[in-house]
């Protein structure tokens, strides 16, 4: 139950951010604004025909941009508050879509406002710790089907907790708490506070790669 709670206090705590600092605030996600973080929130979530182009590429992706630079124009108080009313009846109120998608969309869009504002990392709670660690473990494939050349595993700071993300010699290891590995496996990598190791061709291999969605 805690899990499925999690996605909302992120998304809370975002919306109030995105009060605090304003529509024109920068974002790690340049050149987007917080107005843009707010529209991209929005639309995922509601605008069903356009959501999809979110991740998918080509035409329907164009579309998705169109459908949210025009939604980006509407009130920045508007848009917040309908982030902060939570999702929609429908897909994004199923548990496990809150517990792992969810969670890892408000967590890291809550980081790219933080930190592109001079805000350090967070120390998070052990919840919420366990809750990005059960992320990472669900789709570690996923974010590093992009890299070349070697292996990787992810491995929790200070826990014995350790997960292949993929198979492969050499095998670099990035090292770090749960809520930076993602961070860095979605493409934060100036932001994340990691450490990478492993032999130098795989360590190389892991720094080259474009990660993430």
């Amino acid at each position: 139950m805690a899990g499925l709670l999690l996605d909302a206090v992120e998304r809370a705590q975002l919306a109030d951010l995105f009060d605090e600092l304003g529509p024109r605030a920068p974002t790690l996600l340049v050149p987007w604004t917080t107005r843009d973080m707010a529209a991209h929130l929005v639309l995922r979530e509601n605008d069903s025909l356009a959501g999809p182009g979110l991740v998918l590429p080509g035409a329907w992706s164009r579309f998705a941009e169109r459908r949210q630079t025009a939604l980006a124009s509407h009130d920045f108080t508007a848009l917040v508050a309908t982030l902060r009313s939570g999702p929609p009846p429908g897909f994004f109120r199923i548990g496990w879509v809150r517990r792992v998608p969810n969670l890892i969309e408000f967590f890291v869009h809550h980081e790219d406002v933080r930190r592109a504002n001079g805000r350090a990392p967070r120390t998070t709670e052990p919840a919420m710790d366990q809750a990005l660690w059960h992320c990472l473990t669900r789709v570690p494939w996923f974010l590093a089907r992009r890299l070349r050349g070697a292996g990787l595993e992810l491995h929790w700071a200070g826990t014995t907790s350790t997960v292949r993300a993929r198979r492969g010699r050499p095998t670099a290891r990035i090292t770090g708490l749960p809520g930076e590995l993602l961070l860095y496996l979605f493409g934060r990598k100036d932001a994340a506070d990691v450490q990478v190791d492993g032999p130098a061709a795989a360590v190389q291999a892991v720094q080259r790669a474009r990660l993430g969605m």
